[in-house]
């Protein structure tokens, strides 16, 4: 079979997304660990949201976020469309205080998704993040790190960060065609000096 069919919809945060995707396939969640009970308590705003996504370095112009929940195991549910960014809302607001969490598709049956490039960004990059407020919040790239998904940074990832985090994960590593899903994570961790008002 060719390697195509067994791609997986996978969670992520580049241009190449198809205008038409197919229907998700089941699928393993993005981590293997849930995400602490702790996050909800993380202070957060419901007048403002993210509303777009830009990443120059990988070709990403400008990606529409969408809310993302989680799941009956409190995992991050995917986003529905391969090329729109998830914005988990238990989480702060992009340019807020602590760590914002953005996630995506890598790839679909039909090829790369709006995350298939996030591996390839550097310390230095910028992210900038749109908000509902008319403001913007742009980050730099602090590292870039790839996780077996039974050995999940889940603190690191949600846990507290000191100023305004951001944090964008997607699927990475090879492709295990048994459990239909990949084997690890791609987590970018960025910062700002920003401060939202």
């Amino acid at each position: 079979m060719r390697r195509a069919e067994f791609f997986l919809l996978c969670l992520v945060f580049a241009a190449g997304c198809t205008p038409a995707p197919p229907q998700p396939l089941p699928q393993a969640s993005l981590t293997a660990a849930p995400i602490p009970a702790s996050v909800e308590s993380l202070p957060r705003r419901a007048d403002v949201r993210p509303v777009g996504l830009s990443i120059p370095a990988i070709g990403l112009e400008e990606s529409e976020i969408v809310p993302l929940g989680l799941d009956q195991a409190g995992q991050l549910t995917p986003p529905s469309d391969f090329k729109r960014v998830g914005w988990y809302t238990g989480a702060p607001v992009p340019g807020d205080a602590g760590p914002a969490v953005l996630a995506g598709h890598v790839d679909s049956h039909s090829g790369p998704a709006v995350f298939f490039r996030l591996r390839d960004l550097k310390p230095g990059d910028q992210v900038t993040v749109r908000r509902s407020d008319g403001q913007a919040a742009t980050f730099s790239v602090d590292t870039v790190q790839r996780y077996p998904k039974d050995a999940f940074p889940t603190a690191a990832v949600y846990g507290p960060a000191p100023g305004s985090a951001l944090r964008l994960i997607t699927c990475g590593g090879s492709f295990d065609a048994a459990k239909r899903s990949y084997r690890d994570n791609i987590v970018v961790y960025a910062s700002t000096n920003w401060a939202g008002s």
